[in-house]
């Protein structure tokens, strides 16, 4: 039995979830309302204030979606209540980053600044020049934006500029060294 996809997912005050006859599972809160599409055979249940996801056999497609439909919808619903956030920090002399409106300018070292537009479901945050928090209700979406900022500029082995995300260890190489005669 898969350990993520037994457990219990308790739906908290404001949330509502409705389930379609496609399993169409669709999450209402305060934040907002997030859909997900969950495969046909694995079986969605509200139980009261509790919902289970069970799955109809043991073979391994069936495993495999088992908890991953239930992170997913757990993801739903702590999305519209708390939401997500991805910090990035900016590592470099002359690297940095300024909120304009609903657009984000990045100098990362190009000829030209980078200029970015929020989507409409996020928001970005520049506590400080080096700082960046993407916000959202979808875990997915956060995620993803998130990773595009990050590619303008990955952090490099050598000296560590670059974007990079707030928890990542950038692993370090020593430069060249001078041959001696």
């Amino acid at each position: 039995m898969s350990r993520v996809g037994k457990l219990p997912i308790t739906m908290p005050q404001g949330v509502q979830i409705k389930i379609s006859d496609t399993n169409l599972v669709t999450v209402t809160g305060p934040l907002g309302e997030l859909s997900e599409q969950i495969d046909k055979d694995i079986k969605v249940e509200i139980d009261g204030e509790t919902l289970s996801v069970t799955r109809p056999s043991d073979n391994k497609r069936h495993r495999a979606l088992h908890g991953l439909s239930r992170a997913l919808i757990n993801n739903m619903v702590t999305g519209v209540t708390q939401g997500f956030e991805r910090k990035l920090q900016i590592v470099g002399v002359g690297y940095k980053a300024i909120k304009n409106g609903n657009k984000l300018e990045l100098s990362l070292g190009h000829s030209h600044p980078v200029v970015m537009e929020d989507p409409e479901d996020l928001t970005t945050l520049v506590p400080t020049q080096t700082e960046i928090i993407v916000k959202g209700i979808s875990k997915q979406r956060v995620g993803n934006y998130a990773s595009k900022i990050r590619e303008w500029r990955k952090p490099e082995p050598y000296k560590g500029k670059g974007v990079r995300y707030s928890d990542e260890k950038v692993i370090r190489k020593e430069g060249k060294t001078g041959k001696k005669k």
